[in-house]
């Protein structure tokens, strides 16, 4: 309970403050030959000094934009402030779910934001440039983004996290255009397998990623986090899991992103 009112009183003074620094960058994709704006989120005395901060990697959900996560949770500035880290909020399509689509060859959301958004906030910001600084997190769409780009590439990032994320996609075949990414389940069925998180758990069996996981208990994607959860006990994959009170709205979420936001701080201090 101490650690708890700690925290609060720093949040408290923390948003009082309202010294973090939002900037609109825009990044050019060579995989999809466009232009891809993105918010990112500098603490207070960022401009002040030579630091190098650990950067915060936050996808948005389906339908949203770059912009979801500061103008829907403005707890995210304040939460840079309090922990110190550099956030970073890519426009990830209104549907990409994060993967490099094997049917259409202008949505690369994997190639984007593994490849070349790290490169790019590496070379214009003060990061810390290794696994052990980089951290990525989502919610929904983004919460499957999240882990799936993770799971996927291990010497980038060095912890991972999912809020109500869409782990299991195979469950729903006519949602969320999934379908306009993958193809038609039943005529493309490998592609679901393949880019469903779930079946991926056994990419980081040895890599050591720290892992959050959390869904609300009236969540429609509660069953497939479960799933999930079970999963990764059999395999013996080291992970924290979280069910809460909530379903899939803005008050879980802007619950959801503190906890997330001190489990990937307290990643960074270890290292």
């Amino acid at each position: 309970m101490k650690k708890h009112l700690i925290f609060l009183s720093f949040l408290i003074l923390t948003l009082a403050l309202h010294a973090s620094t939002v900037d609109t960058i825009v990044v050019y994709s060579t995989s999809m030959k466009k232009n891809i704006k993105t918010c990112v989120i500098v603490p207070e005395g960022y401009h002040k000094n030579g630091k190098t901060y650990p950067v915060l990697y936050l996808l948005h959900g389906y339908s949203g934009n770059y912009k979801s996560w500061v103008n829907d949770f403005p707890i995210t500035k304040e939460l840079s402030d309090l922990y110190k880290m550099i956030i970073v909020s890519p426009d990830g399509g209104f549907s990409s779910w994060y993967f490099d689509s094997p049917i259409d060859t202008s949505f690369k959301y994997e190639t984007f934001v593994a490849k070349e958004l790290i490169g790019q906030i590496d070379l214009d910001y003060n990061t810390t440039k290794s696994p052990q600084g980089r951290a990525i997190s989502g919610l929904s769409m983004g919460g499957h983004g999240a882990l799936y780009l993770a799971f996927r590439h291990p010497d980038k990032f060095g912890a991972a996290g999912s809020m109500s994320g869409g782990v299991d996609i195979r469950p729903f075949p006519n949602n969320w255009d999934i379908a306009k990414r993958l193809g038609n389940i039943k005529l493309y069925p490998d592609n679901w397998e393949k880019n469903s998180v779930i079946n991926l758990v056994g990419l980081v069996k040895t890599v050591g990623l720290a892992i959050t996981i959390d869904c609300g208990v009236d969540d429609f994607f509660i069953e497939v986090n479960r799933n999930l959860h079970k999963k990764m006990l059999d395999l013996k994959i080291a992970h924290d899991y979280t069910e809460r009170p909530g379903k899939h709205d803005g008050p879980y979420w802007d619950n959801s992103i503190r906890y997330h936001a001190l489990f990937f701080h307290q990643f960074f201090s270890k290292h």
